[in-house]
């Protein structure tokens, strides 16, 4: 997280105690918006391209990008 609140979910802005990392992109997420992600369509090729880029060694990988369906701000 850059300088942003602690706390606050990159996606809907909304408080929250519990993050994660986007499988999109460099998102801090809260549940709510991770459980989002996991339904939509492009998640596997998601989570299938970050693993092949980890396996690369690549553990910075920005992701293939958020889809504009999920975008919320």
């Amino acid at each position: 997280m850059d300088e942003k609140i602690k706390g606050q979910c990159d996606r809907c802005c909304q408080p929250t105690a519990i993050t994660t990392m986007s499988m999109f992109n460099k998102d801090i997420i809260c549940m709510p918006c991770k459980d989002e992600e996991q339904n939509h369509p492009k998640y596997k090729e998601a989570s299938d391209v970050e693993n092949a880029e980890c396996k690369k060694g690549n553990y910075n990988f920005d992701g293939i990008g958020l889809p504009n369906d999920l975008k919320r701000i």
